[in-house]
């Protein structure tokens, strides 16, 4: 699962490691994992930074972000409601809570948070942008919401992660609306433990959106996506 390879130019990498919205994203200079719940942390071996989009069990592991952060000295980025938990266990330095418009620096690499469409506290969705613009949506386990059109023209997503089960709400019909009001280069259907739903939500996108490309993706996999042209 830990992804060795640096990506090349105008590319990034990204490994889905659990059924919710667990994602390491690598650019040609930044690890990022966003939401580790069960997993190991002997997984992560280089991390730049954990993303934490809200407090959820599925989303957000006190004792394991602790442990990534002191074993690779990375930097942390929650939502309020997590960074409060986190607080005890996190060195203050390394710590940045984030709200809806926030916008993080790693170098030359970008994470901005935005508006989530969920019941939880003070949920975020992440965008990250590499050094070279690649542009990488993450939507936690939010349902569609309208602003999503207005970040989706700003934005020009190369990636968006749909959430398509379990959080409340969610189907392949509003994973695919998120899609339909991103357009995104490529739609991963995530954030569930159904085949079927991951290849219903394709059907609808590719009715739907025949120039929008859906990668379906396996946990533990690494996958390339790169700048759209």
């Amino acid at each position: 699962m830990p992804i060795e390879e640096t990506p090349k130019k105008n590319e990034a990498l990204f490994v889905w490691f659990n059924r919710y919205s667990g994602v390491i994203i690598k650019t040609p200079s930044k690890t990022l994992v966003i939401d580790p719940v069960d997993v190991k942390r002997r997984t992560f071996q280089n991390v730049d930074a954990v993303l934490v989009t809200h407090e959820h069990y599925d989303h957000m592991d006190q004792p394991l972000i602790s442990e990534i952060c002191k074993s690779t000295d990375c930097r942390v980025i929650a939502d309020a409601a997590s960074a409060r938990s986190l607080r005890n266990v996190i060195p203050s330095e390394k710590l940045d809570e984030v709200g809806p418009g926030s916008e993080i620096k790693l170098d030359e690499v970008t994470v901005m948070a935005e508006k989530c469409n969920h019941p939880a506290a003070a949920p975020v969705t992440f965008i990250i942008t590499s050094e070279d613009g690649v542009k990488i949506f993450h939507t936690a386990d939010s349902l569609p919401f309208p602003e999503m059109v207005a970040i989706g023209e700003r934005e020009k997503f190369d990636v968006a992660f749909c959430t398509i089960g379990i959080a409340q709400g969610a189907s392949p019909e509003t994973g695919f609306e998120i899609a339909r009001l991103t357009k995104p280069k490529v739609a991963v259907p995530y954030h569930t433990n159904s085949a079927a739903d991951q290849k219903k939500f394709a059907e609808i996108l590719k009715r739907e959106m025949p120039r929008t490309t859906c990668l379906i993706p396996e946990i533990g996999k690494i996958y390339q996506v790169s700048k759209r042209t």
